[in-house]
């Protein structure tokens, strides 16, 4: 009976780490290890929230084809990237979350923000819409034709082309002046 028991408790157990070892928990949201784009197949590289309660409203995990922790080299590598952002409000408008982004695009490129207007205009179309709870965004960079993708829920919402796009984009996180210092630090799995 005993030897029944252990054998049940093994194969649960080896059940149970399959599982985690697909997702991993950040503030109750259920993040991918991975994620496939453009026959890539990128690696969770850290995640986290804002640590300011007020502007918490989603988890975002940062997905790379080689794992890293040196941002620098991160924003300026051409390679396939991602982020992930799972919407975990239930008071954040698109209106909001575009607020949200164009402040974040401020903080971290200052001055030079004028010379992204037409792209940062782009990618705010692309969150214009119905936002709920749960709702997922995804944020790819794809080398092989040098644009950020945005999904929402999986469904291509636009395109944006150019390597500087992406790393003012990816800047807003990862820059010396990143939109919060903690979730930095998170996304780069420190």
């Amino acid at each position: 009976m005993k030897i029944l028991q252990l054998s049940t408790l093994i194969l649960i157990f080896q059940i149970s780490t399959v599982s985690a070892q697909k997702t991993f928990i950040i503030d109750g949201v259920e993040v991918p290890r991975t994620l496939e784009f453009m026959d890539a197949k990128l690696s969770l590289n850290g995640g986290g929230t804002i640590a300011k309660a007020s502007s918490n409203g989603f988890v975002q995990a940062l997905y790379l084809s080689q794992l890293r922790q040196d941002p620098k080299f991160i924003i300026a590598d051409n390679s396939e990237m991602g982020m992930r952002i799972q919407i975990t409000s239930s008071g954040l408008s698109s209106t909001k979350l575009i607020k949200i982004f164009n402040e974040s695009f401020q903080k971290s490129l200052g001055k030079k923000i004028d010379d992204f207007k037409p792209e940062i205009e782009k990618f705010n179309n692309c969150l214009v819409g119905e936002i709920e709870k749960g709702d997922v965004l995804k944020l790819m960079y794809s080398s092989t034709d040098t644009s950020v993708s945005v999904f929402k829920n999986d469904k291509l919402k636009g395109k944006i082309k150019g390597i500087n796009f992406k790393k003012a984009l990816f800047g807003i996180w990862l820059s010396d002046k990143p939109i919060d210092e903690k979730l930095k630090n998170h996304l780069l799995g420190k």
